[in-house]
């Protein structure tokens, strides 16, 4: 039986080795982090090398980095009670808490004509589209472009930025919201003012440990060019099933480098997921968070296609473990897969 091959990296990125080993290292430390003896101080060394670690990452020298449980914990603790406008292409943790309000165009660009008043994704999660941020955006979900492109906070020029560990090959469960110094955030989680005040609650140490090593990491991979690698094996991708003739989203515009996101009309997408699955290959029909509830991609439909398209969308997201083999199996599997389809049904 072949070995499964897995493509849902934006899902969920595979553990990195260097991550994996921070974890395991930060569990075998005793300590409370508000605790002043050398044992409390030791989990305190622990959490500030990884705050270092996400912050040069990120290229937040001018931000503090603040510690939560994941990107959708930072979305409440920047977004909450605030009158934010948000395009239907953010994530549903943004869309939570802002007004839906903003213009997509069929391209997946997004019009911000009130950048202090605006929460807009650095990168769409499905499309892989991303999106020249203006000076002066409110907060930004940077969560899908963190770790795969370059990004630096100081350059976004944003007010505060989300991000996520398991994204970027760190541990699930741990996130962090970027601030620019000096900026009040208020507090959701009070109690013991741990995170400089803005979030309570004993820190996940390991886990915090985790998404610094996980970051650095990335860094390393941005650094070494190996996500330029993997974007030409999503071209490989893209090559191979255009004969097919699906609608690839954003083929052309600027996309992440390992995000395809594409439909075939007529063939549901969560029917695709289920057969590429039983093949060994795993994909979405979307966000994690949104794929598995029948209906057309909210992504898609924002950007002007109709429900039949985007209910038949799948995205494909690739990794730096992702080889070439992988994606000339894919590729064959998905489209023997797609002319039974298509033999059947007509």
């Amino acid at each position: 039986m072949a070995e499964r091959v897995y493509l849902d990296w934006n899902a969920s990125a595979c553990l990195r080795p260097a991550a994996r080993a921070a974890v395991i290292g930060a569990l075998d430390v005793v300590g409370n982090p508000s605790s002043v003896h050398a044992e409390g101080r030791a989990t305190v060394q622990i959490i500030e090398k990884a705050r270092a670690q996400v912050s040069d990452a990120i290229g937040a020298s001018g931000g503090d980095v603040v510690f939560t449980s994941g990107a959708t914990e930072a979305a409440a603790l920047a977004l909450a009670g605030r009158d934010l406008s948000s395009a239907d292409v953010e994530h549903d943790a943004v869309m939570a808490w802002t007004k839906g309000d903003l213009a997509v165009s069929g391209d997946g660009r997004i019009d911000m004509p009130a950048p202090q008043d605006s929460c807009v994704q650095l990168a769409n999660a499905e499309t892989g589209i991303i999106q020249d941020l203006p000076k002066g955006l409110a907060v930004t979900d940077a969560t899908q472009a963190f770790g795969k492109i370059p990004v630096a906070f100081d350059w976004l020029g944003c007010d505060m930025a989300l991000v996520s560990a398991h994204k970027l090959g760190g541990p699930r469960g741990v996130g962090a919201l970027v601030v620019k110094q000096g900026l009040d955030v208020a507090a959701r989680s009070r109690g013991g003012g741990q995170e400089m005040g803005r979030r309570s609650g004993t820190q996940n140490v390991a886990g915090i440990a985790g998404f610094g090593a996980a970051a650095q990491a990335a860094a390393d991979d941005l650094a070494n060019g190996v996500w330029e690698q993997v974007a030409e094996l999503r071209d490989l991708l893209e090559d191979g099933i255009a004969a097919q003739g699906p609608v690839i989203f954003g083929h052309g515009a600027n996309r992440l480098p390992n995000t395809s996101y594409f439909s075939s009309p007529g063939w549901k997408g969560d029917t695709q997921v289920m057969v590429m699955d039983l093949a060994g290959f795993a994909v979405s029909a979307g966000s994690a968070c949104s794929s598995g509830k029948v209906r057309a991609s909210r992504v898609l439909r924002a950007m002007g296609y109709d429900d039949e398209t985007g209910a038949s969308a799948i995205r494909v997201s690739l990794g730096p473990e992702t080889t070439k083999d992988n994606i000339l199996r894919f590729v064959d599997a998905w489209g023997s897969a797609h002319r039974r389809h298509f033999v059947k049904t007509t």
